[in-house]
């Protein structure tokens, strides 16, 4: 009664939001509300288990405590219902955990043909390239040790990465020298950048806003300031952004000439393929 009384508490405040959401920020994408499902899911059962598991220790416990000095407790060498029971129930449930994450998986990771935009996004020491692939357009970062003297990762130093709300976006990763890792923390997903392959992922935005991007892959000297800024806009103000770069000259793409290494043979075709390369 004192934990659903904490819970209800809970739910009734600020917190609650907060307990509601699983502690994650709130998603932009479809895929990023399916795996706020799960993960809810999932920490509630491991609650529930465990609340179950701690009720059963506290009631043996009690139940079948010492109740004098000349009074040993009933012994059980073995049971084999309950050793059969807590060796299936741990399997199944273990099963049930492996067989929800390949579905999640598979929804984050699905490939549709034809989005409606493709980007292909370039991590470079310390700062990021998007190239917008159908519109062949580019947006290019100035590399963070440049932004240090005084400027500290304010964010109008950085790159804007702007992408149109209600579509199908399809982010094409690479790196132009080391490791990096594609993170958007409203998208609930992110990917490795590896230098010499191309990885490949979707989401379908949902909520216009500004949104925080950086690197989750410790890259260096400057990777904490590794940032990127994410604008979800109308379709009209997408189109207007992309005029813009445009109008300053920033067409065709930043393409693999830049990078310190070759694509891989069995990669480089997927990337020259939507690149229009």
């Amino acid at each position: 009664m004192a934990a659903v009384a904490v819970a209800g508490a809970l739910l009734l405040t600020g917190c609650g939001e907060q307990l509601r959401g699983g502690f994650l920020p709130e998603p932009i994408t479809s895929e990023g509300a399916e795996y706020l499902t799960f993960w809810n899911g999932t920490w509630i059962a491991a609650w529930a288990i465990g609340i179950f598991m701690w009720v059963l220790i506290f009631w043996c416990v009690i139940a079948y405590r010492r109740r004098s000095e000349d009074e040993i407790p009933t012994q059980f060498r073995y049971h084999v219902p309950f050793e059969i029971l807590y060796t299936a129930v741990p399997i199944l449930l273990v099963l049930t955990l492996f067989g929800q994450t390949v579905k999640v998986e598979n929804t984050l990771l699905h490939i549709q043909e034809d989005p409606d935009v493709v980007v292909n996004v370039a991590g470079k020491k310390w700062s990021w390239d998007f190239n917008y692939v159908n519109e062949d357009v580019y947006e290019t970062g100035v590399q963070a040790y440049t932004l240090n003297e005084g400027r500290e990762g304010v964010p109008e130093t950085l790159p804007t990465l702007v992408l149109p709300v209600d579509s199908r976006v399809e982010f094409v990763l690479t790196s132009r020298d080391v490791i990096h890792s594609f993170w958007v923390p409203q998208f609930l997903i992110k990917l490795d950048m590896i230098p010499g392959r191309v990885n490949i992922f979707q989401v379908t935005t949902t909520q216009e806003g500004t949104f925080d991007g950086k690197c989750a892959e410790l890259c260096g000297s400057y990777h904490s300031e590794m940032l990127f800024n994410v604008s979800v806009v109308s379709q009209e103000e997408y189109d207007a952004h992309i005029e813009s770069l445009r109008d300053a000259g920033q067409t065709g793409q930043l393409g693999p000439e830049l990078d310190q290494y070759e694509l891989q043979s069995d990669q480089d075709e997927p990337l020259r393929g939507r690149s229009g390369n």
